[in-house]
């Protein structure tokens, strides 16, 4: 398993942008982790809403991500121990045993879902929590185990990186050429970089 998780950062690291970095993200990373069902969650420079969502293996996508806004965010034990620590977790170390089936996400969100292990790690840019990536497990599955935090937090620690990486080459670009060109050549070279 190792092997794998180097090639996906070695497959990360080759992305030339944010949208094609989580279309690699969502093609390599499900089989390392076990998972039927993952996404990525970008956030806005204020943390409030999302920039882009991706999500694999989960009927009506759409749906889903209204419920966990309207009903999940505000309850999720799990979002919120990665909110204040910037540190992946899994129902497991934040609730106590057997804890995640009698918890008002499971009940609210997850259940209609068959959520039986849930697992976030963070994205971090500047200081704050710019995203998350969410893992669910389905059915009769195992739980998520440290081996499986130890790993998250790797690719959390990418991911952070080459988003870091994009936006430092945005501001090269602003800070380098911007002194020399009009208003409007700026604009067009930040739409084709």
């Amino acid at each position: 398993m190792a092997n794998s998780l180097h090639a996906l950062f070695q497959i990360l690291a080759a992305s030339r942008n944010q949208r094609e970095l989580r279309l690699r993200f969502m093609d390599g990373v499900g089989e390392h982790f076990g998972v039927q069902r993952w996404g990525i969650y970008l956030l806005n420079e204020l943390g409030t809403h999302y920039i882009a969502v991706d999500v694999h293996g989960m009927p009506n996508v759409d749906t889903f991500v209204e419920l966990y806004e309207k009903v999940g965010r505000a309850i999720d034990p799990v979002m919120h121990y990665v909110l204040e620590r910037h540190a992946p977790a899994h129902e497991q170390m934040v609730l106590p045993l057997g804890g995640w089936k009698q918890c008002e996400l499971s009940q609210n969100c997850c259940a209609y879902y068959d959520h039986e292990h849930i697992m976030t790690g963070p994205i971090v840019g500047g200081g704050s929590l710019i995203g998350a990536v969410h893992f669910a497990r389905v059915g009769d599955t195992p739980a998520f185990n440290h081996q499986d935090i130890s790993d998250l937090s790797a690719v959390c620690t990418h991911l952070s990186a080459c988003l870091a990486t994009f936006e430092m080459r945005q501001t090269k670009l602003n800070s380098s050429v911007a002194n020399r060109l009009t208003l409007r050549e700026t604009q067009i070279a930040e739409l084709v970089a």
